[in-house]
């Protein structure tokens, strides 16, 4: 089978993640992930904490703790987040790790000795307040192109618009707040990237039939542009460090590289580390270098794309190695707060955390899957979320399991019934299934998750209607085996979607096959033909009524959630 290589945007250090983080890279990610396991390939979901940067030394500062210490502790609470999210990353690194820096500092200098990279003099913003450079986000001010009144030096988080310091409209110092600044005259590194802009061209014009619209458009938006010579270094004490032997005056002067420049090799780093835990077993080379049997997909939100459809393929080409590009950007609109952004900055919205505080991670998986914006921007809203829950995780999937499974239990006992053979009404199931789960199966190769979600739930409501059908609680009463071949064919169901739910419901997936205590149960996906049969629990087979597998949300939850949370014009 194919090797797959995953990543998903790398979630900044600076806090804990929102849902729409979530839906914009990880989640997707894992779900894709786990669907190609399921299916035979092998599979490599890498991801890390992006530590280096300006916000990481300000929020350290802001916590009393050396840099270092809070990227540790930050990297440990988000990775539990992730965890409780059941994301399975196959690695979950660092930036900061020795890794990276020493893939970052190889990039460097080929990029270097192939007149990609330029040392220039430069005038940049100093606060004679702070005594020091400031550096793209130490520097706040005003937009100038929306007028955002908090925009951060390297980017406003309003329009998107790139910005370098000088650009900011009343300027501050984030450190200190002082409006004293002056512009001095400083040295730093530019990638050339006006000498690999035809060479970026003609890479993404290859794709333009295989990418989704979004990741091709924003792409072709930079290139019409035109692409600049950007500077790649910064004065922070936090990064890694310009290699001395290479630049031994900026090297003196403690340059370290822009946390862009790092942050797309850190894919390569964290690869690297996840080898170095067993070099004897893991070749982290082969997935990066002169891999041309490995499909690589990326997984991110919008406001990154640009980087990684652009900028870290110009980085990549002028290295002139064989280096892995990516072959499908899977990019994402956001998903908005009742229509207004989801901020980690200005805590608005519903973090990864408190979401996990109110209910288990399948209620969110299933919820953002199937309403992942895609083809627009999708608005989160506790009505919405609520009626979501209770419509198709609680009455149509968590529903027919517990009646499927206490009715058989009461009246035929702790094994699954025989009953007769399958008729025409079961093999019109099997059919019906058949024909869902190939669309189910459609989707997921195609990555579209809203429609993946859409077929997964069309399965689910199959069982339903073929329970309402057969009427087992009226079959009983006058032929006994009729009752319990309907009952046995729905629990075939209930392991089915056991099997086939597991990329969106992990744990609920696992309640549902840990139900049947099956001597040999190896199923690792169903395919259609097999699926047409509905004889992977053969009657016999003990079994239990697990919990309940969804609680219904009631007005009294909805209302509780929209006092904490906020609800229309949050």
């Amino acid at each position: 089978m194919a090797r797959h290589l995953i990543t998903s945007a790398l979630p900044y250090i600076n806090g804990i993640k929102h849902l729409g983080n979530m839906v914009g890279s990880m989640l997707p990610a894992d779900v894709y992930a786990r669907y190609l396991r399921q299916r035979g390939h092998d599979v490599l979901y890498i991801c890390a904490t992006d530590e280096h940067g300006t916000p990481a030394e300000l929020a350290a500062k802001e916590q009393g703790l050396p840099v270092d210490e809070f990227c540790a502790q930050a990297h440990d609470a988000q990775k539990a987040v992730y965890d409780g999210f059941a994301l399975a990353f196959d690695y979950f690194g660092r930036s900061s790790s020795p890794e990276n820096r020493e893939i970052t500092q190889h990039f460097a200098r080929k990029l270097n000795e192939n007149g990609f990279i330029e040392e220039r003099a430069i005038r940049q913003v100093y606060s004679p307040t702070d005594g020091r450079f400031l550096p793209d986000r130490y520097v706040e001010g005003t937009c100038p192109h929306c007028g955002y009144d908090k925009a951060r030096g390297d980017q406003c988080e309003n329009c998107t618009r790139v910005l370098d310091p000088t650009d900011l409209i009343n300027p501050r110092s984030a450190i200190s707040g002082s409006t004293d600044l002056e512009v001095r005259e400083t040295k730093h590194l530019f990638l050339l990237q006006s000498k690999l802009e035809n060479e970026v061209r003609e890479w993404v014009a290859r794709h333009d039939k295989d990418w989704p619209q979004l990741a091709s458009s924003i792409a072709h938006k930079w290139l019409t542009e035109g692409l600049h010579d950007r500077a790649i270094t910064r004065d922070l004490d936090w990064g890694v460090p310009v290699p001395a032997d290479t630049w031994p005056e900026l090297a003196a002067e403690g340059k370290v590289f822009y946390v862009w420049f790092d942050a797309p090799i850190e894919y390569i780093g964290a690869t690297k580390e996840w080898a170095d835990q067993d070099p004897e077993n893991r070749d982290w080379k082969s997935w990066w270098y002169e891999a041309d049997d490995v499909r690589y997909t990326e997984f991110m939100a919008k406001d990154n794309v640009p980087f990684h459809t652009v900028m870290f393929p110009a980085t990549e080409l002028g290295i002139r190695e064989p280096w892995k590009m990516v072959d499908y950007v899977k990019a994402f609109n956001w998903l908005t707060y009742y229509g207004g952004k989801f901020s980690t900055s200005q805590k608005r919205g519903v973090f990864t955390d408190q979401a996990l505080d109110i209910l288990p991670a399948d209620y969110w998986r299933y919820f953002l899957i199937a309403n992942a914006p895609e083809s627009d921007d999708s608005s989160f809203t506790w009505e919405h979320f609520t009626a979501t829950v209770n419509k198709d995780l609680a009455d149509t999937l968590g529903n027919f399991v517990n009646r499927v499974l206490s009715f058989s239990k009461k009246r035929f006992g702790d094994e699954v019934p025989a009953g007769g053979e399958a008729g025409e009404a079961e093999n019109r199931l099997g059919e019906e299934i058949a024909r869902l789960l190939a669309e189910y199966e459609e989707h997921m190769e195609a990555l579209q998750f809203r429609k993946a979600a859409a077929a997964l739930r069309a399965l689910w409501s199959a069982g339903n209607s073929y329970l309402e059908e057969k009427a087992p609680w009226l079959q009983i009463k006058t032929d006994k085996d009729a009752a319990a071949l309907t009952l046995r064919t729905a629990m075939n169901l209930i392991h089915l979607y056991a099997v086939v739910s597991e990329p969106l419901i992990p744990a609920t997936s696992a309640a549902m096959r840990q139900a049947f205590s099956l001597q040999q149960d190896t199923a690792v996906w169903v395919t259609p033909d097999e699926a047409k049969s509905l004889t992977a629990v053969p009657a016999g087979t003990p079994f239990t009524v697990p919990p309940v597998l969804f609680a219904k949300l009631t007005d009294e939850d909805l209302a509780a959630y929209k006092e904490r949370f906020g609800g229309e014009g949050a």
